[in-house]
């Protein structure tokens, strides 16, 4: 989700989708194969690239989170990672009807029920149906 880079890092020229002041005003960290010096954004958002695994950063998340919570945001296969560490307690899926391919399956031989989440709200709305998904 940080960029549209796939493999070595060319340079540190690219940062981000959002301009100087990206939305986060906190710490980001970003799963990566390739290592990349961390960098500082306005509003206080520090990317870090953490080339350790899902592990490794959702363990530098929590850290720096101290008390608060952790959001995770990322394609399929981070998502999967996490469900498989545990580490998610609550989902918001936005589900919108665009026909994209084949896409990577979200789900796939993974039983939420079994691992504790059910639907606790749905919303309707323009473009896209929002569930929201809790462990009970």
């Amino acid at each position: 989700m940080f960029g549209p880079v796939r493999g070595a890092w060319p340079d540190d020229s690219w940062k981000g989708w959002w301009g100087d002041d990206p939305p986060y005003h906190t710490p980001v960290f970003v799963l990566t194969h390739h290592a990349r010096a961390q960098l500082d954004m306005k509003g206080r958002t520090r990317f870090h690239f953490v080339t350790g695994g899902v592990e490794s950063a959702l363990k530098q998340a929590k850290e720096a989170a101290g008390s608060k919570d952790v959001r995770i945001g990322g394609g399929v296969a981070t998502i999967r990672q996490c469900l498989a560490a545990g580490a998610i307690d609550e989902m918001h899926l936005a589900i919108s009807p665009v026909l994209l391919g084949e896409g990577e399956p979200l789900f796939a031989g993974i039983n939420l029920h079994q691992l504790g989440f059910r639907v606790v709200k749905t919303t309707a709305g323009e473009n896209a149906m929002h569930l929201m998904i809790s462990k009970h």
